[in-house]
């Protein structure tokens, strides 16, 4: 619903309404940034036309014309965590075309809620967060473990489990083939060890992800525990 189809000639100078709800912590975005958030899209009656809440978290990069003129320039500045609503004239958003439920010369009005921010040339790394203590000797590259997992987006929406399928994966470190944060994750960990790792979408599935399950550019969120540890022989 966000694609730019916009194309019609600017007789004036329209500008979005920016309303910050909550301002965000951290630097603010700027164009070339990857950023991912929910939105909310309506009219200005309240009739509601999209919602990404109801899926996968929305990921975009800013400034690229990937989304309509007045969501890229009504982004700009915002930071983490904050809640933002904007109010996009016809002229930055579907102009005089009607698009799905969208009238032509519509007004449109969207409720962000920003949850990441990949600043444009920052080296991506993943982000740990021990949840409980492991004991006896940290895997390895060629260690043989199996490990639990549960894999979520961001906004805690979870795409796939071993424990719910009550089988934890057999992993040889280093040689069976995972994404690259993934491993990175299970390098160092101990027997019945838990962590929460944040992989960026560099580190995962990257710019074109795995569809359908998985987005585009998406970061994703997997609870580890080890289960059991062989070391290399």
């Amino acid at each position: 619903m966000l694609a730019a189809t916009l194309g019609l000639v600017l007789l004036s100078n329209p500008k979005v309404v920016v309303k910050d709800l909550k301002v965000g912590k951290g630097p603010g975005v700027r164009n070339g940034d990857v950023v991912t958030l929910h939105y909310k899209g309506s009219l200005l009656d309240g009739t509601m036309f999209d919602e990404s809440t109801k899926r996968a978290p929305f990921v975009f990069r800013v400034g690229q014309k990937d989304v309509i003129l007045g969501f890229d320039q009504g982004i700009l500045g915002m930071k983490k965590g904050g809640q933002r609503v904007l109010t996009i004239p016809p002229e930055l958003a579907y102009g005089d075309k009607a698009v799905g439920p969208i009238p032509a010369g519509s007004t449109l009005q969207f409720e962000l809620n920003l949850l990441r921010i990949d600043p444009k040339g920052k080296k991506p790394m993943i982000e740990i967060e021990e949840i409980t203590p492991g004991e006896g000797p940290e895997a390895k590259e060629g260690d043989s473990i199996e490990v639990h997992y549960v894999g979520t987006f961001l906004d805690g929406s979870q795409f796939d489990s071993s424990r719910d399928r009550n089988q934890p994966l057999p992993v040889v470190i280093g040689k069976t083939g995972l994404i690259e944060g993934f491993t990175m994750a299970l390098t160092g960990m101990k027997l019945g060890q838990r962590r929460k790792v944040t992989i960026p979408y560099q580190l995962a599935y990257g710019e074109a992800g795995r569809p359908p399950v998985i987005p585009a550019m998406a970061t994703l969120v997997f609870d580890l525990e080890i289960v059991k540890l062989t070391p290399r022989s």
